[in-house]
């Protein structure tokens, strides 16, 4: 009899990060477990294991070639959050492969870090708290000279996918105008959502507050700019809540120490950043170390959502919980494996 195995390579997740005990133990159900959690599998283990592995845990690379030595492989299950390009996503389509991420698990602890960190900008929150600090506050209506109301300000919103549409339903009783740019939906889909669609440039010309929630692609590398930033009205706040990449990150820190504009971001060009970095020392802008997302309830949500589609994939049904991968989607993204959401 053939040997049924599930190959878990999670790196850089671990078992113990994304798996109660319940959950772990339903995994362990669904047949012979192999893990590297040390490191990386070893390519010459992935390549014995395959002919009879049925489903892989992990970022482990499967171009056609691997994809063709496994006859009985149900499932990929990226539970990084991102799909790479390191799997060819066509073959395993046509070969009835799901792939699938349960990277939706981070969107509701995102976007309500999004909010908070919103409302700070918009009422100037860490800003005051630094010059209370220092010595230089000011009391009443002078420590508003800078600020504006969050509750009632246009928001703008880049990237309309699991996090935009959470971060979107968050701040209903704020009851902001919406704009959302996101050319890879139809309007019909932003206006069910009570968002009004919009070209980039009304997105930032209108907004007082516009969130990045955008993935990185082929087309829209470093796509805003200093000619975007010069767009938003003076004051206003922009976040980048997604990948660093979608952003000129020097441009964005100019316009933030230009004092034209305030600013968050959670993500960097290199991460961890480099303690002498320059982006530590910039006046208006709220830093966070790629920690949005990271909560404890999170990461055990990415190994309840993995494991019960993992379970309806071998009864022969399809997933539910998990992003699947489509071929021609995926080809477009940039994604790159990062240490932590």
């Amino acid at each position: 009899m053939s040997r049924k195995i599930v190959l878990v390579d999670p790196l850089p997740r671990t078992l113990d990060l994304i798996m109660t005990p319940e959950v772990r133990a339903r995994l362990e159900a669904l047949g012979e477990i192999v893990i590297s959690e040390d490191r990386p599998m070893p390519d010459d283990q992935v390549d014995a294991l395959l002919p009879d592995t049925i489903l892989i845990f992990g970022q482990t690379a499967m171009p056609r070639e691997r994809l063709d030595r496994a006859p009985n492989l149900k499932a990929i299950v990226n539970v990084e959050s991102n799909f790479l390009p390191n799997i060819d996503y066509q073959a395993a389509q046509d070969r009835g492969i799901w792939v699938i991420t349960p990277a939706s698990a981070f969107a509701a602890p995102v976007a309500e870090a999004a909010v908070g960190m919103a409302i700070d900008l918009a009422r100037g929150i860490t800003e005051a708290d630094r010059a209370f600090r220092a010595g230089t506050e000011d009391y009443g209506l002078a420590g508003n000279a800078a600020t504006f109301r969050f509750a009632g300000a246009p928001v703008g919103i880049v990237g309309f996918g699991d996090l935009g549409r959470q971060f979107r339903e968050l701040i209903r009783p704020f009851k902001n105008e919406v704009r959302v740019f996101d050319p890879w939906l139809p309007a019909e889909i932003l206006e069910r959502a009570d968002c009004r669609p919009a070209t980039l440039d009304e997105v930032f010309q209108e907004s007082r507050v516009v969130v990045v929630f955008a993935s990185v692609t082929s087309e829209n590398e470093g796509f805003i700019g200093a000619r975007e930033f010069s767009l938003m009205q003076p004051g206003s706040a922009f976040l980048l809540m997604s990948r660093a990449a979608v952003v000129n990150f020097p441009e964005m820190l100019e316009a933030v120490r230009s004092g034209h504009i305030r600013a968050a971001t959670d993500v960097f060009p290199d991460e961890p950043v480099a303690a002498d970095d320059p982006v530590r020392q910039v006046p208006g802008l709220l830093l966070s170390a790629h920690r949005t997302g990271g909560t404890l309830d999170a990461f055990h949500a990415i190994g309840a959502m993995a494991v019960a589609d993992a379970e309806l994939i071998l009864r022969g049904l399809p997933p539910q919980l998990c992003r699947r991968a489509d071929p021609a989607t995926a080809a477009r993204l940039r994604s790159k494996p990062v240490s932590v959401s």
